[in-house]
């Protein structure tokens, strides 16, 4: 079973390696997270309150929703649900590192579909990688670290094509995006749609995430889902972010503006990134790819190097934060390309 590590030593300086909200939580989270009293955490969490609300927010029904310990819960709990001895995981790659290493905890077979160079998803070979043995189809939609996008039309393809598996469509970059499938959750009886709410509602530090699907597929991840995985201090987060609209559709759009910004710096600059539809671009450094991040650190901004996954050799991976530290992160690498550092 691979290892993760993830860097997060001395991360107070402007973070754009994990693709967090830059900017903080709704305030409305802050005054209910204040709000709870030392009796309420006393007691159990109780997640079904807050599923209702949830599914409510999805035009869903609350048995068609799992509240998660994030989304890394989520995908755990789907492999040790449906993948045993002989299944396969199906993979498009490169993607999110979690897939490949909860699914090799159990004793199923990772499937890797490389992308080309231009890292479209890669649908015919996916397709063609479908055997009886495939379990679980993990897509993300945007993908990362690239940022490209799965059709609407190609998953509804994959899940007729794959009537044996799970198609899971981790929707976590959903709202830089617009476009889901989130309506087809319990329509479609192989379809499974992730959601985070660490990205854009800013809450990675509490830890919870989503699941909707049919309650045919949901009642057995609720056998290895721990009843109380998900706090009563991010439940009461969540009711109270849900609930703050504008909040959402203002930070969206400040993400939206400073992502466009951005992207003509990096044409400006004479960079070479990829197309994306995610809160982060992926950006060709080339042979200099450690000494960019750790010049990037240096003028305090943590960027993310994706050398070390497939196809990726030379790549670094930028969040997209506010319009403000995105112009300061088009500074510094202007700088380091100035001081000798060069793209290739």
């Amino acid at each position: 079973m691979p290892e993760y590590h993830p860097p997060l030593g001395n991360r107070s300086i402007l973070r754009l390696d994990f693709n967090e909200n830059t900017l903080g939580c709704s305030p409305a989270v802050i005054r209910a997270i204040q709000s709870l009293t030392a009796e309420e955490l006393t007691r159990y969490p109780e997640r079904g309150p807050v599923e209702e609300l949830a599914a409510h927010h999805l035009g869903l029904k609350p048995e068609q929703v799992i509240l998660t310990n994030g989304v890394d819960e989520a995908i755990h709990i789907l492999c040790q649900a449906f993948l045993d001895a002989g299944d396969e995981l199906l993979l498009p790659v490169p993607t999110y590192t979690m897939y490949e290493i909860y699914a090799s905890s159990t004793d199923a077979q990772v499937v890797r579909v490389q992308a080309d160079a231009d890292f479209a998803f890669p649908f015919e070979r996916l397709l063609a990688a479908i055997t009886p043995r495939t379990k679980i189809i993990a897509i993300a939609n945007p993908n990362s670290p690239t940022g490209s996008v799965c059709t609407r039309e190609q998953i509804l393809q994959i899940v007729q094509v794959a009537p044996q598996a799970v198609v899971l469509v981790d929707e976590a970059y959903f709202h830089f995006h617009g476009e889901t499938v989130m309506d087809l959750a319990g329509k479609i009886p192989n379809l499974i749609v992730a959601r985070t709410f660490s990205k854009a509602y800013g809450l990675a530090g509490l830890r919870i995430g989503l699941l909707a699907g049919p309650e045919s597929l949901l009642r057995w991840t609720r056998r290895v889902l721990s009843p109380y995985s998900v706090n009563s201090v991010a439940l009461a987060a969540l009711t109270a972010a849900l609930k703050d609209h504008s909040y959402l559709d203002w930070y969206v759009a400040e993400i939206k503006g400073a992502r466009a910004r951005f992207l003509d710096d990096l044409t400006r600059i004479g960079l070479h990134f990829w197309p994306t539809e995610a809160n982060f671009v992926l950006v060709r450094i080339g042979a200099r790819h450690k000494e960019f991040c750790a010049a990037m650190r240096g003028r305090g901004i943590l960027v993310r190097d994706r050398s070390a996954d497939p196809g990726c050799d030379g790549l670094v991976r930028v969040t997209i934060g506010s319009r403000g530290q995105m112009e300061q992160a088009a500074a510094a690498i202007s700088e380091f390309l100035r001081s000798g550092g060069q793209s290739a």
